[in-house]
């Protein structure tokens, strides 16, 4: 049926393919040393509480898992690490925030088992510049990847969770960790 070994390995790598997709691309810890430059700022929070809680869950659709979120912040610039739910587990981004436009994304743990090219650049490099308008949603169009819509959707909204949470640090209820 196959002439070689070697078209057997390939049909084999080609079907299991989407199973090796999922899994940890870069470890939170790399991708804040990336970011600032190998010596990240400590680790700041923001809570959840009032008005802040309302409209992160108008943003999600839902509650979002913690009352306080970390973050890091020199100048300007802050990165966000945030998870979200894709069809049944959560991804892990990062977002790094500068100027009150976004300057990266990264996802650093995928755990689905469909939708892990929202990884790749083409999809990513897609929020690059992109800020909030005055609804509180993102200020340009993401294209979609077929067969990943949940993925793509949980990046929207993170995206836009950074973009908030970044605007909303300079007010009160934000404090550094113990």
């Amino acid at each position: 049926m196959f002439p070689n070994r070697y078209s057997l390995l390939s049909l084999l790598l080609l079907i299991a393919s989407p199973l090796l997709a999922g899994g940890v691309y870069q470890q939170p810890e790399e991708f804040l040393s990336q970011t600032f430059d190998g010596s990240p700022p400590p680790a700041t929070v923001v809570w959840l509480t009032g008005e802040r809680k309302k409209a992160v869950t108008r943003l999600l659709g839902h509650r979002y898992p913690s009352l306080r979120v970390r973050y890091w912040r020199r100048g300007t610039r802050s990165a966000w690490i945030l998870e979200e739910v894709g069809k049944s587990k959560p991804i892990t981004a990062g977002f790094v925030v500068d100027a009150g436009r976004i300057e990266r994304v990264k996802v650093l743990i995928f755990r689905e088992s469909r939708g892990w090219e929202i990884r790749h650049d083409f999809f990513t490099d897609q929020f690059r510049d992109a800020g909030l308008n005055e609804q509180g949603e993102l200020d340009r169009d993401i294209d979609g990847i077929s067969g990943a819509t949940l993925s793509v959707r949980a990046i929207r909204k993170l995206a836009a969770l950074a973009l908030y949470l970044d605007a909303q640090t300079g007010n009160q209820d934000v404090q550094t960790p113990p």
